[in-house]
């Protein structure tokens, strides 16, 4: 994301300042997301194994990525993020009449959606793994919920798209 251009001494226009917003580990964890999300979604018929491990590989991501989101660095902090109702819905309204504040990082929608994602995801590696023990094996009703879960997040994945592009 780039800064609006900055004024020199002389009154001249500079070329826009770069400022970084994604920190390295944020990058890895998101595109790693990216795939393996994809990797599993596309492989429960073709590879209990694959799909499984991406399951997994998935889980161990979603707990790094709530650690940092208490530790890592400014805009991958929740607190940076994560707003009330209120001010999502009223940027929400800001934005559908094009006069909606920037934010560097997430803004409040997006926040919401970061929350969302988490939840689903979580919810989608939950029943997964609740699938691998002898209590629920076989057990339709999980097998159910755990798609629900994965569709549910596929839906999110197609708004927060949506939401990216948008903004």
């Amino acid at each position: 994301m780039t800064a609006s251009p900055q004024s020199n001494v002389s009154g001249a226009s500079s070329a826009p300042e770069t400022v970084k917003v994604w920190d390295v580990f944020f990058r890895i964890f998101h595109w790693s997301l990216v795939a393996l999300f994809v990797t599993a979604f596309l492989t429960p018929d073709f590879s209990e194994t694959i799909h499984q491990g991406a399951g997994y590989a998935i889980a161990a991501l979603l707990v790094m990525r709530i650690v940092w989101g208490f530790t890592g660095p400014r805009h991958a902090r929740f607190s940076d993020f994560v707003r009330g109702p209120r001010e999502t819905l009223n940027f929400l309204r800001d934005t559908l009449y094009l006069r909606a504040k920037r934010y560097l990082g997430h803004n409040p929608a997006g926040g919401e959606m970061v929350i969302a994602l988490i939840a689903s995801v979580a919810a989608t590696c939950f029943s997964g793994y609740l699938m691998t023990l002898d209590y629920f094996w076989g057990v339709k009703w999980i097998e159910e919920v755990h798609e629900a879960c994965a569709w549910g997040c596929v839906a999110l994945i197609g708004l927060h798209v949506l939401g990216v592009i948008v903004a």
